[in-house]
């Protein structure tokens, strides 16, 4: 019994810990739970995404801002080998609100797989580590989340430092956080670094979500030209294209007017990719031209003023790619690209309508983004996203059970005291088990001992009884009680001055007598408690499903008042009402285990009470029984009496005088 309970505690110690993952550091009082899910239940991304910078948005919804620093300066991202540090930044963050938008570097975001990120947070002392120019990987060479001041330039998140050259319009409420608002007033302006210039037939990306208040006619998104050569995104009347040194996409997804859409170009070296809301909607084989002026936003890059003033300006009607076989071919897009490459001051130049609408995270990078990661983006970063889950927030309870101490916490009042009559009963029944358990074990052992020397005493049966070292070493011997009842009734027999070397019949069963009561109550006090046991077997699941009944209840009621079905809000007060089952259970599963070993140890030991009890008479009967001849005059000698009455009767008074 004693391995039993020993085993149920080792379980415990090992299961409860390696149920939630093992803490980070014991400074951090609380973490969470995220997930990224590439699988078919989450978002399937078609391929490898690689390094990732992945949204965390958390709001009162998936997070309750409890127990974090006020500027969220002790958050942490660790993976789930709970040793390496993930890169953060944040974007925003605002307690009081309930909101915060923090970027992750996921190292590699594979397809078909779950991988989990914990967020560590409560630690008041920990200081800032959020760095946004280490949460973007080095080949991105301009970041915008348009968080900055209304009116004031963007700054680049990245380490190139490529910060707007222009301010932007008003600030806007865009996809993630604040945007920027594009009035169809002067471009935003991006610097001509080194790190933006574009070889030839270099690798480049563009991204950004975009919303376009007023699609009609022809408006540039991005554009970048240099001594005749031209890289251009934008609308055709709403349909997005892109085009190089005059060779344009074929038309593919329109944009939805006044909605936001992911906006992504990739070049490869030899093809051109546009992606419309992560998926590829047109391409053109192209390789992009040498690119290492100023680039704008919204709009196109203003021409020298000396271009401007010899340049006539073209309708963006000629500059269509439809219109390349038309009788003014020199007035063409194509046209006008040559004619800037041999004469780029006087060379005319197509005029496009200014982007009217807002643009939000603005993305340049010097590689080609796989497609896996645009499609990522585009379904990520917007305020439904399949790709990440969030769990439960958890406490550090001290003992490793991080999620079990979030999960006693969410317990309501009704349900502890449904736990704490269990935890009695629980206490009860394995103090009960270990005490029986040892006494069961010492009275079995004793018994062996006192069978080995009963077995040495043969015909001398009171061999034994004026041994007080053996009595001490039997004190816990139930047999040794039986044989001492039995030889105390021979020696008071012997005191009375009966003959005890010729023991009647009826003597020996009086003896027995003895001896059996000796034995059954023996017997009740091996199976007393055994009660306490059976109660908790059978009441201690009721016991639970009734803590369970009220907590669900509880929690359909609020839910109900409320008005508003939230798994995030049902979930605690669900697992904390399952808590009252699982505790009824696990009072009643040892119980039972322990109830059923207990009897049948003591089973046992009644059965070796009830062997020595036959043993022992029979060997009495054989050492100090009468003989045949006894028996048969204790039987006869009264019935040759019977024929004379007067014998009988003198006979009568002879016990009077005994």
């Amino acid at each position: 019994m004693q391995r039993l309970l020993m085993l149920l505690l080792t379980v415990l110690a090992g299961v409860l810990p390696s149920a939630a993952n093992a803490w980070w550091q014991p400074d951090w009082q609380y973490r969470k739970q995220i997930t990224v899910d590439s699988t078919a239940q989450g978002l399937p991304l078609g391929g490898p995404a690689g390094r990732t910078p992945l949204l965390v948005r958390l709001h009162t919804g998936n997070f309750t801002f409890d127990g974090i620093n006020e500027k969220g300066a002790d958050i942490r991202f660790v993976a789930a080998d709970d040793q390496t540090v993930l890169n953060h930044q944040l974007e925003s963050f605002d307690p009081l609100l309930g909101m915060a938008l923090v970027w992750v570097d996921v190292p590699e975001l594979a397809d078909g797989q779950r991988q989990d990120i914990w967020m560590y947070y409560g630690n008041q002392k920990a200081p800032a580590s959020a760095n946004g120019q280490l949460s973007f990987d080095p080949n991105y060479t301009l970041v915008y989340h348009f968080d900055g001041a209304a009116g004031a330039p963007p700054r680049d998140t990245t380490a190139y430092s490529n910060h707007g050259q222009t301010p932007t319009g008003a600030a806007v409420d865009g996809v993630i956080g604040r945007a920027a608002q594009f009035t169809g007033n002067a471009p935003l302006m991006l610097p001509a670094s080194p790190s933006l210039a574009i070889p030839a037939a270099g690798a480049f990306t563009f991204s950004a979500w975009v919303r376009a208040d007023q699609p009609a006619g022809e408006q540039l998104v991005y554009a970048r030209r240099d001594a005749g050569n031209a890289l251009l995104i934008g609308i055709n009347q709403g349909v997005p294209f892109v085009e190089v040194n005059g060779q344009r996409s074929q038309p593919g997804q329109p944009l939805t007017p006044a909605a936001w859409q992911h906006l992504a170009v990739t070049a490869d070296g030899s093809q051109v990719h546009l992606y419309v809301n992560g998926r590829a909607t047109a391409s053109l084989a192209a390789s992009l031209p040498p690119l290492a002026t100023p680039a704008a936003l919204g709009g196109d890059v203003p021409m020298p003023a000396a271009s401007a003033a010899s340049a006539t300006p073209a309708t963006p009607a000629t500059n269509s790619a439809t219109s390349a076989n038309s009788a003014n071919s020199a007035n063409t897009a194509t046209g006008a690209a040559s004619a800037d490459a041999a004469a780029p001051a006087a060379a005319p130049r197509p005029v496009y309508a200014p982007f009217v609408g807002a643009m939000d995270e603005v993305r340049l990078s010097k590689v080609a983004r796989p497609a896996a990661l645009i499609h990522a983006d585009a379904a990520s970063q917007g305020a439904e996203s399949r790709l990440v889950a969030y769990g439960a927030d958890e406490e550090q309870s001290g003992f490793g059970f991080g999620g079990l101490g979030f999960l006693l916490k969410a317990v309501p009042i009704d349900a502890w005291i449904i736990i704490g009559v269990l935890v009695l009963m629980m206490v009860q029944s394995w103090i009960i088990m270990f005490k029986k358990s040892r006494n069961v074990a010492r009275v079995a052992a004793a018994n062996e001992v006192f069978r080995d020397s009963f077995a040495t005493v043969g015909q001398r049966l009171e061999l034994l009884a004026d041994d007080n070292a053996l009595a001490q070493r039997l004190a816990n011997a139930s047999l040794w009680r039986l044989y001492r009842v039995a030889i105390n009734e021979i020696r008071t027999r012997r005191a009375q001055g009966a003959d005890t070397t010729s023991i009647s019949a009826a003597t020996i069963e009086a003896i027995r007598a003895s001896m059996d009561a000796v034995r059954t109550k023996e017997n009740l006090a091996l199976g007393s408690k055994l009660g306490s046991l059976s109660n908790a077997i059978a009441g201690g699941p009721y016991i639970g499903l009734l803590g369970t009944v009220l907590g669900i209840m509880v929690v359909f009621l609020g839910t109900a008042m409320a008005g508003d079905v939230n798994i995030n809000a049902i979930a605690p007060g669900m697992a904390a009402a399952l808590l009252a089952t699982a505790m009824g259970l696990f009072v009643a599963i040892p119980a039972l285990f322990g109830y059923n070993r207990l009897v049948s140890r003591n089973k046992e030991v009644s059965a070796d009470m009830r062997v020595f009890v036959d043993e022992f008479i029979t060997r009495l009967a054989e050492v100090h029984g009468e003989t045949q001849a006894q028996e048969a005059a204790h039987h006869t000698a009264p019935r040759a009496a019977a024929p004379g009455h007067p014998a009988m009767r003198e006979a009568q008074p002879a016990p009077a005088h005994a």
